[in-house]
């Protein structure tokens, strides 16, 4: 994994350039920062403006709103997976399971929105669901569909900052190569890459849920 600086340092010194910004958010184009309001001084109220009156899905780093790098395909696998957990998590009462305007604030001052996310039952506050549009809440699965506009870096830091927040299960889903990579921490070791040919199953974290990794991927053969 890089050796970019922890999310838990980095809020405490602001950057100096644009060029330092877009670095520390993980290389991403600038064309994904949000300018108003100015980077460093958005807040969760703005976020939501941006869902309510744009349905512009975004994630708030630092006070800077970054819009989610989405597509077409990406949009129909993330689907997919949420059918697919869905049909196997709601009749066992595992949890539940969001979609990509799911949005979560898995630490202070740290908006994500996963793809897909699963709560298992016994991490909602009274084992109720939250009421607020932005709930501090942790997935114990985060799901991620790579898409041309996500950087290697970018990822790295969502991946570091989803296990330091409590996420125990990590999928980031490959639609060029049709493969998935299964985090169960953040190191390099504490991943395996699973083929098309290959069983993905969720482990302790989702217990029973497999499928074969080809089903996820659609394919002009369908």
């Amino acid at each position: 994994m890089a050796t970019s600086t922890s999310p838990s340092t980095i809020a405490t010194d602001p950057p100096e350039t644009i060029a330092e910004l877009l670095h520390r958010l993980g290389d991403i184009p600038a064309s994904r920062v949000r300018f108003r309001p100015v980077p460093g001084s958005a807040t969760e109220e703005d976020l939501l403006r941006l869902l309510d009156h744009e349905n512009l899905p975004c994630e708030l780093v630092e006070g800077v709103l970054v819009e989610k790098a989405m597509g077409y395909r990406e949009s129909l696998i993330a689907g997919l997976i949420l059918t697919l957990l869905n049909t196997h998590v709601l009749p066992r009462r595992l949890g539940y399971v969001s979609g990509a305007d799911g949005t979560m604030r898995i630490m202070p001052q740290l908006v994500r929105i996963p793809d897909v996310a699963f709560v298992a039952r016994g991490r909602f506050p009274s084992g109720k669901l939250p009421d607020q549009p932005i709930p501090s809440l942790v997935p114990d699965l985060a799901v991620e569909v790579l898409s041309k506009n996500n950087s290697r870096a970018e990822m790295e830091r969502k991946l570091r900052e989803y296990f330091e927040a409590g996420v125990r299960l990590v999928w980031m889903v490959d639609p060029t190569t049709r493969s998935i990579r299964v985090h169960t921490g953040p190191a390099s070791e504490q991943s395996v890459l699973l083929s098309e040919a290959e069983i993905l199953d969720g482990g302790e974290v989702v217990p029973g849920f497999s499928v074969t990794v080809a089903e996820l991927f659609p394919s002009d053969d369908d």
